[in-house]
């Protein structure tokens, strides 16, 4: 890399709340609380302390449906003091969350590895090509429920795979490969 002449890659801009990305903006920065997302106030404070360090993004974790509706109070709160830096929720396991995050934060990231396929248990599964085909299909279908969410409340999307998440669909079909990662991402 030539990093005298560097240009940067060609991207489209996605809106996430008032600060988009991509395109001509500046890289983002965005950092993740390490409160539990339950706790309003620390949640907050945290955040603050984020967003004065210069973070563009704040990202919280929301294990369950309270903690998604919690975010309405954190957001609400930082409104209060005067801070409009997007909020993005980091879920994991369980769509409805994600569901009910999506209608509250300006951006959802999902693991596809644990979306809709239950969490990892290191069995090898085997299936038919048309068996494979019509889990793939009831993922579409879950999937394509929750971007409905996403798309009437201008919620954003990330798309976050990482081999440690693949699901025992996944791994039992493509191994713990570049491959499988790949194909999780793709499917959705």
């Amino acid at each position: 890399m030539d990093y005298f002449n560097y240009h940067r890659r060609k991207s489209s801009v996605t809106r996430i709340g008032n600060t988009p990305l991509g395109g001509e903006n500046p890289v983002r920065i965005q950092s993740m609380t390490n409160t539990h997302t339950q706790e309003t106030l620390p949640c907050v404070e945290q955040s603050i302390r984020i967003i004065d360090a210069g973070a563009d993004y704040v990202r919280l974790t929301a294990q369950g449906t309270k903690e998604a509706e919690n975010l309405a109070n954190i957001e609400k709160e930082l409104h209060k003091r005067g801070y409009h830096t997007p909020l993005i929720a980091d879920i994991h396991f369980n769509p409805n969350v994600a569901d009910a995050a999506a209608r509250i934060v300006e951006k959802v990231r999902i693991n596809p590895g644990n979306f809709v396929d239950s969490a990892r248990t290191f069995v090898h599964l085997e299936y038919t090509d048309e068996e494979y085909a019509e889990e793939i299909k009831k993922l579409r279908t879950r999937f394509i429920q929750f971007l409905d969410i996403c798309k009437e409340h201008h919620t954003a999307v990330r798309i976050g795979v990482n081999h440690g998440s693949l699901s025992d669909r996944i791994m039992s079909r493509y191994g713990d490969t570049p491959a499988g990662i790949v194909e999780s991402c793709m499917e959705f």
